[in-house]
């Protein structure tokens, strides 16, 4: 008769220790479970932290987002169009308009890359067909038609869909018979346009006068930044022109100015508070601020054509 083999103490029961990892966890399990997912690995997501550009600072991103991407240092971060509209409109309600379809690439341009393929890049960062978008709501208590320029779109660049986006958005105002307002940001126009970009700023300068020929006010808020042919033409065309604190405003960079003419520039030089003290900028107005400023602006210069009117 064959004796049964005696058990190691150390090893155990090996099948018992098998049935138990099947049921996923041994003792510590059963007597409290859930346990070992606390000390599991979880994924941080990439974008938690926000670095402030101007004292390195990291700002957690959800006080941010309530600060409206207005660092504690002041710096008013670049901000996309939806984010623009839920600051801006009153409670954060708004209708989005649709922006005009135009030819793609019609210069068959490639500078390294492919227009085209740039074109796909942006789209899929910003989740916009190009980088004007426009809605209408109310703001400030007062009915507007509201256009965003994206600056993550190709640096905002002035093509032909932003010159269609435009002129949409100045169109429907009038078919509201409500102001325009225009939040710029943008790098100049888009080269791989050529000719057909540079058209945009005559087109849009059209838009304009048929908006002041209704007697609709047209205010701009220039943010950061604003240059090259969208400085000359649509943002400082309007009857008010505000600007947040500390954007960047001009034609041309500094580094150019400063090479063309061989002169150091003062302190601050293109920046908004600068320009208000030279008569190019209205009046600076903190992202918070400008619902009410803006409500404010609107009402009086619709109250004022109430008046013509009558």
């Amino acid at each position: 008769m064959a004796m049964a083999e005696p058990q190691d103490p150390k090893k155990g029961d090996k099948s018992k220790v098998s049935a138990e990892g099947r049921r996923g966890g041994g003792w510590l399990s059963r007597i409290a479970p859930g346990v070992r997912g606390a000390f599991a690995k979880r994924e941080t997501p990439e974008n938690l932290w926000v670095k402030c550009p101007d004292t390195g600072e990291m700002i957690f991103r959800s006080d941010l987002e309530a600060a409206l991407w207005v660092t504690p240092a002041g710096r008013h971060m670049r901000i996309g169009p939806e984010a623009r509209f839920k600051f801006t409109f009153d409670d954060g309600v708004y209708e989005t308009l649709p922006t005009p379809s135009v030819p793609e690439d019609p210069l068959k341009f490639s500078d390294g890359k492919p227009y085209k393929d740039r074109l796909i890049a942006a789209r899929k960062a910003t989740g916009e067909p190009d980088a004007m978008a426009i809605a209408h709501g109310v703001v400030g208590g007062a009915p507007a038609v509201v256009l965003v320029q994206d600056f993550a779109f190709m640096g905002g660049s002035l093509g032909m869909a932003a010159g269609e986006g435009f002129v949409a958005a100045a169109r429907a105002a009038l078919e509201r018979n409500v102001p325009l307002i225009a939040f710029t940001a943008a790098g100049g126009a888009r080269m791989q346009e050529g000719a057909l970009s540079l058209m945009q700023m005559a087109r849009t300068t059209l838009a304009i006068n048929e908006l002041k020929d209704a007697a609709l006010p047209y205010i701009v808020v220039l943010t950061d930044p604003t240059t090259g042919g969208v400085t000359a033409s649509y943002a400082m065309l309007g009857d008010v022109h505000l600007a947040e604190p500390g954007a960047l405003i001009g034609f041309a960079g500094p580094r150019v100015i400063e090479q063309t003419i061989r002169e150091t520039l003062p302190p601050g030089f293109q920046r908004s508070e600068y320009l208000v003290e030279k008569g190019m900028v209205d009046r600076v107005t903190p992202r918070k601020e400008l619902p009410a400023v803006l409500g404010s602006i609107l009402t009086t210069l619709m109250m004022g054509r109430g008046r013509k009117a009558a």
